[in-house]
């Protein structure tokens, strides 16, 4: 059997001192499939480094309201993991730059699938790596040990107030990357403090991982991008404006593609991109 090729690491265009890499969340249905493959295409013209892109599920405990109806939206029109794995599997050959990053609610996609073999299934599709949302404690031993012989590269969680040995085991973990959670709260509300202010827990976390980290979590302007690279992350990621400009594109009837390429160049950090 030929061994799984290993994807291309995440946010490997930065540079130290250089403007921070962007990650962009978006609910798969939502823009609908069709509409939603040219938008990643677009995006990979337009140098974004990743798109987070969730199998929608339902009534997420740490979502606001903009991210709950993008996910009503795609389950509406009836989008499931097969749906979005036959997507990444048609869209990734086309990409030049973007990852995808492949997000998976345990409860609603995984639970009743056998874990080593969902995780061979999303590898082969083409996904660069996977978050499992809600991963019962009891089976993260299981789900790296699938994703590693997958060759499908993990992205891990933590607080910034997370306990340090929590900390410390998600940046040990991480092999796509680490996602830092700015704060506790539910997705679209930023720290009082300013995402600049966490520099000394991304430091703190520079020494349990090689993996890149992002930051996410309130970030919705060039200033926050901004902000999220002060700090000495890796990576910004945008989450409920990227979706809210979606469902403003789509709510006016306007071209979703161009509407949100407007959207990713007000939030792309000023400083030259590359986009290959």
């Amino acid at each position: 059997m030929t061994p799984t090729p290993a994807p291309a690491p995440f946010f490997a265009h930065r540079t130290p001192g250089g403007p921070p890499g962007l990650a962009l969340f978006l609910n798969a249905g939502d823009p609908p499939l069709p509409v939603l493959r040219d938008l990643v295409l677009m995006l990979d013209e337009e140098g974004v480094d990743c798109l987070e892109l969730a199998v929608p599920f339902p009534d997420s405990v740490t979502d606001g309201p903009v991210i709950r109806r993008s996910a009503r939206r795609a389950l509406d029109r009836g989008t499931g993991l097969d749906d979005v794995l036959a997507f990444i599997a048609d869209v990734r050959p086309h990409l030049a730059h973007l990852r995808i990053a492949l997000l998976a609610d345990w409860s609603h996609s995984l639970k009743h699938r056998d874990l080593a073999s969902a995780t061979r299934e999303i590898a082969a599709a083409g996904a660069d790596g996977l978050l499992v949302h809600a991963l019962p404690p009891r089976l993260r031993e299981t789900h790296l040990e699938s994703a590693a012989a997958a060759g499908l590269p993990v992205v891990t969680t933590c607080y910034t107030k997370s306990p340090p040995e929590t900390q410390a085991q998600a940046a040990a973990q991480a092999s796509a990357y680490l996602y830092l959670v700015a704060h506790y709260g539910r997705s679209g509300t930023a720290p009082a403090a300013g995402h600049a202010a966490l520099a000394q827990t991304v430091a703190g976390l520079r020494a349990h991982t090689t993996s890149p980290i992002a930051v996410g979590f309130g970030v919705s302007t060039r200033q926050d991008v901004e902000a999220v690279g002060a700090s000495g992350a890796d990576a910004a990621i945008i989450g409920s404006a990227a979706v809210a400009a979606v469902e403003r594109a789509q709510e006016a009837g306007a071209d979703v593609t161009g509407a949100f390429r407007g959207f990713v160049r007000s939030v792309l950090p000023a400083a030259p991109h590359p986009t290959a």
